[in-house]
C-alpha cells in the first residue's frame, strides 16, 4: 500500500489512541509504536507476591507457633518445616559461644576485636568517660540484653577515651561493627537509631542490615518489651546499681 501524501507535520491527537489513522502511522515509522499496557505486568507481579507470601507463610514462626498451625496446614509440609526450624536452632546453638559483653582492655583490642570478627560479627559499643551520659546508658542496658540473646555475634564494651586518646564524650556512645578484620559500619551517637528513645528494635535492626543477623531469625523483637522497659527507667533516672563501666573505674 503507498502512502499518500502528507503534510510535514502530521496531525495527531493522542499518538497512544487506537485509531485507523494511528495504525497506518505507526506501520510507516511516522509515529512510535504504542507502549504496552502495564496491567498484564502489574497483575502478573500481584500474583507473584501473593505466591511469595503464601510460600512463606510459615517464616518466622517458632515451634510452639507451629504447633498451634496443625490443624490448618498439610502435616507434611508442616513437619518439614518444624525440620528446618530444628536445624536452624541446632546451627545457632552451635554458633552461640559469646552470650556476654566482653569488656575490652586496649593492649587486647587487635586480638579481642579485629583478629576475633574473622570468625564472627563484632560490634563494639565506645561509651562516654564514666558511661554516666544518658545514651551511652542506654545502650549499655540494650547491649547486654543483645549478647545473652545473640550468642554468636560477639558484643564488646570499653570507654571511649581508653580506646582513642582524646575521643570527646560528645561522640558517645559510638557504635563500631567490625567483620573480616575490618570496620563494616560506624555510628556515632544515638541520633541515626531514635536518640534516648533507642530500644531493642533499633538495634536488632541494626544487626540485620549490618548481615549479623538473618531477617526473619526467630531470636528477633524476643523480650524486647522487657529491655524496652528498663532503658525507659534509665531515661527517667530510676535505675540502680552499676552502670556497666565499673571495670574502668
Amino acid at each position: 500500500m503507498q502512502m499518500p501524501d502528507m503534510p510535514m507535520e502530521v496531525p495527531v491527537d493522542d499518538p497512544n489512541a487506537d485509531t485507523e489513522w494511528n495504525d497506518i502511522l505507526r506501520k510507516h515509522g511516522v509515529i512510535p509504536e504504542k507502549p504496552p499496557s502495564p496491567t498484564p505486568m502489574i497483575q502478573e507481579a500481584l500474583e507473584q507476591a501473593r505466591e511469595l507470601a503464601y510460600e512463606n507463610r510459615l517464616e518466622g514462626k517458632d515451634l510452639d507457633e507451629l504447633a498451634e498451625l496443625e490443624d490448618e496446614e498439610d502435616e507434611d509440609f508442616l513437619e518439614s518445616y518444624r525440620q528446618k526450624r530444628f536445624a536452624e536452632l541446632a546451627t545457632t546453638t552451635a554458633a552461640s559461644i559469646y552470650n556476654q559483653v566482653y569488656h575490652v582492655q586496649k593492649p587486647d583490642y587487635s586480638r579481642d576485636v579485629t583478629e576475633a570478627s574473622q570468625k564472627a560479627h563484632v560490634f563494639v559499643l565506645l561509651t562516654s568517660s564514666q558511661g554516666t551520659n544518658t545514651e551511652s546508658r542506654v545502650l549499655i542496658e540494650i547491649w547486654r540484653e543483645l549478647a545473652t540473646r545473640f550468642g554468636d555475634v560477639k558484643f564488646c564494651q570499653m570507654r571511649a577515651d581508653l580506646c582513642i586518646e582524646g575521643y570527646p564524650d560528645k561522640n558517645t556512645p559510638t557504635v563500631l561493627v567490625y567483620r573480616d578484620g575490618d570496620i563494616k559500619r560506624q555510628i556515632v551517637t544515638l541520633r541515626d537509631l531514635g536518640g534516648v528513645r533507642t530500644g531493642v528494635a533499633d538495634l536488632e535492626k541494626l544487626l540485620v542490615d549490618s548481615g549479623a543477623v538473618r531477617l526473619g531469625d526467630q531470636r528477633l523483637q524476643k523480650k524486647t518489651h522487657e529491655a524496652d522497659a528498663i532503658t525507659s527507667k534509665i531515661r527517667q533516672g530510676k535505675t540502680t546499681g552499676d552502670d556497666g563501666d565499673s571495670d574502668w573505674d
